[in-house]
């Protein structure tokens, strides 16, 4: 797969590559010729990093989860950051979901920040509530006012996370799109339900160089933020769609070194 912002980082220096997939959606027992170790080998032969958008597993099972881990630590040898999706809270363990990725050297992200060769890595997992006008208002019955604190909540979050970043180069790790270009493609009638404007709304205050989420199956690859940000959805069925031709994992690169004084 071509390299974004490879021609225009293609100055002296070292870079890093940068590789990103989601919605692997893992089984305890995934079907037989299953290509996610194959799609993980050539990540790790290909990138310096691994980035994982959400819904590592279908269900949300410890199981699951450690079925996937265990496929992480034999292929892959880079550093691995993830973010949780909305089925790895499925049968409500979503904290020892977490724990199983933890324990097996990923590096999980939920209103956080990483730094790898110099670039850092935000990550939530964010949530739904719609886009532009046509966004969920806190107004009416309570649980509609929790609704939309939930999505409040997590732009904060994800506010925190790049407040504390000094990395001169930065990508923000989401589940759920925070903007309504990358979920075109899918129904219009459930796209309240597939991201959220207020997640936007740090990207617009704290500069990153890309943003990739997942969630969105049916949406489109790429969109941008009001601002220019490049958005990119990583759902591993658009990467496929997309990109018949190519694995299906994006690659981002970057500049990289250390933090600027």
């Amino acid at each position: 797969m071509a390299a974004d912002g490879e021609a225009a980082h293609a100055e002296k220096g070292p870079v890093v590559r940068i590789g990103a997939v989601a919605d692997l959606h893992y089984t305890r027992s995934p079907q037989p010729g299953s290509s996610v170790k194959e799609l993980l080998g050539q990540v790790n032969r290909e990138c310096d990093v691994l980035l994982l958008a959400g819904d590592l597993t279908d269900h949300g099972l410890p199981e699951e989860a450690q079925a996937l881990a265990r496929e992480l630590v034999s292929a892959v040898n880079v550093p691995v950051i993830a973010v949780l999706g909305n089925h790895d809270f499925e049968s409500g363990r979503a904290a020892e979901v977490t724990g199983v990725f933890c324990d097996a050297g990923i590096k999980m992200l939920d209103g956080d920040a990483v730094e790898v060769e110099g670039v850092g890595f935000a990550g939530i997992k964010g949530f739904c509530g719609g886009f532009g006008k046509r966004a969920l208002a806190p107004w009416g019955e309570e649980i509609i006012k929790q609704f939309v604190h939930a999505a409040v909540d997590e732009a904060l979050k994800l506010e925190s996370a790049l407040a504390r970043m000094r990395s001169a180069h930065r990508i923000a790790i989401l589940h759920y799109s925070p903007i309504q270009a990358t979920v075109e493609g899918e129904p219009r009638e459930i796209f309240p339900f597939l991201g959220s404007s207020r997640l936007e709304e740090p990207l617009a205050r704290y500069r990153v160089d890309a943003v990739v989420h997942g969630h969105a199956h049916r949406g489109a690859h790429e969109g941008r933020t009001a601002g220019g940000v490049p958005v990119y959805n990583v759902s591993l069925r658009v990467l496929q769609a997309t990109f018949p031709d190519r694995p299906p994992f994006k690659v981002i690169v970057v500049p990289g070194g250390p933090p600027p004084l």
